[in-house]
């Protein structure tokens, strides 16, 4: 079987499609929870499941490689035996994470040069040490190492680091292809295209990061601080480049508006820490707009959580018991919010596509945009 077959196209570029991983199949377009360190958090496995429905998840590199360390990941049998998680996993390269370090790296052609943020202890990341982490985790889907630069950067500096990217891409590569899987189960490599919001750059970028012939590829360095209608313009730019027959994963992104827009620019997958960082400080998404649950609003509003909601906390719990949790500074207030959250954006891309394969994407993503944006 295909590792990505489409099984609807629109008139413009959204598309539905299904993913076959050996750990089983993601319908696209998709939405990935971010499980950072081996945990999405607040939420237990069994409600990424069976309330939130959850078909893929991601972890990261960066901070496995920390804690519980290579030793611990390949003792337990990989990250799927360690978390007991029997679906698809994602993990990013790391390189994020070491651009987020700014204050303590040093990029050199081997690799970067960081500081733990854990214990200030001198670490190294290159291509092949990404690889290595990345084969010891045992993602079903995971990331080469690139660059990815601050926004705003000059062209000369972009475009350095893109060509760094470049180089570090065929290293990784190499790695992999020279050291197999570890756990019996297929792996496969996503390139990440870079340029920042030069649309020169990125054609330049897509174009490289196509022909290096990958089962999927990434887009990545954007929703950093560049405006939205940059993010569009470049997605757009980039996915007129990137092969078809192949999904394309958007890194980063973003509000439910930043999906259904990225999903009609033909992108098939995406992931964000906005719905549980959001969730844990009150902001909860929903079809009708954006609640603060710790608006005076719901004191006494003893209705469902979310009428239109789609896990077991929405019907179970009213908004003024919620806005009580977060006010009294419960745990229970975040674990509740990042269930509701992470349940609507996983509802939100599958009823994307039941409007892309019904035919009518695009007149009704038109429609709830504004409504999601609403503040409530």
């Amino acid at each position: 079987m295909n590792f990505f077959q489409i099984e609807k196209t629109t008139e413009s570029k959204a598309r539905a499609g299904v993913i076959t991983t050996d750990h089983g199949q993601i319908q696209t377009p998709i939405f990935m929870p971010v499980g950072t360190v081996a945990s999405v958090k607040t939420v237990h496995q069994r409600e990424l499941r069976d309330d939130i429905k959850a078909q893929i998840i991601l972890g990261n590199t960066y901070h496995l490689m920390l804690r519980p360390t290579m030793d611990i990941m390949q003792q337990a049998g990989g990250l799927h035996q360690f978390m007991n998680w029997d679906r698809p996993i994602l993990t990013d390269s790391g390189g994020y994470q070491v651009f987020s370090l700014a204050k303590s790296r040093k990029i050199t052609e081997e690799g970067v040069k960081f500081k733990s943020h854990i214990d200030g202890s001198l670490r190294f990341m290159s291509p092949e040490v990404s690889m290595q982490i990345q084969r010891q985790i045992g993602a079903d889907i995971f990331m080469a190492f690139d660059e990815c630069i601050a926004y705003p950067s000059d062209y000369n500096a972009v475009k350095t680091s893109m060509e760094l990217t470049h180089r570090w891409l065929k290293r990784c590569i190499s790695w992999t292809e020279e050291n197999k899987e570890l756990y019996g189960h297929k792996q496969r490599l996503f390139p990440i295209v870079q340029g920042s919001c030069f649309s020169d750059l990125r054609k330049i970028s897509a174009e490289v990061i196509s022909e290096a012939g990958a089962e999927g590829n990434a887009i990545g360095g954007l929703s950093v601080g560049e405006p939205e209608e940059e993010m569009y313009r470049i997605t757009n730019e980039v996915t007129d480049i990137l092969p078809k027959e192949k999904p394309r994963y958007l890194m980063g992104v973003g509000t439910p508006w930043n999906i259904l827009e990225s999903i009609g620019l033909g992108v098939d997958m995406m992931d964000c820490v906005m719905p549980t960082r959001n969730a844990r400080n009150a902001m909860l998404f929903t079809w009708q707009g954006i609640m603060n649950m710790k608006n005076e609003k719901w004191k006494s509003d003893f209705s469902p959580l979310d009428e239109f909601g789609t896990s077991f906390v929405d019907q179970e719990y009213s908004k003024a018991y919620v806005r009580h949790l977060f006010v009294a500074k419960e745990y229970l207030a975040k674990q509740i919010a990042s269930i509701h959250n992470l349940a609507f954006y996983l509802d939100l891309v599958k009823v994307a596509r039941e409007h892309i394969i019904a035919g009518d994407f695009y007149q009704w993503k038109d429609q709830v945009v504004p409504q999601l944006k609403k503040r409530l």
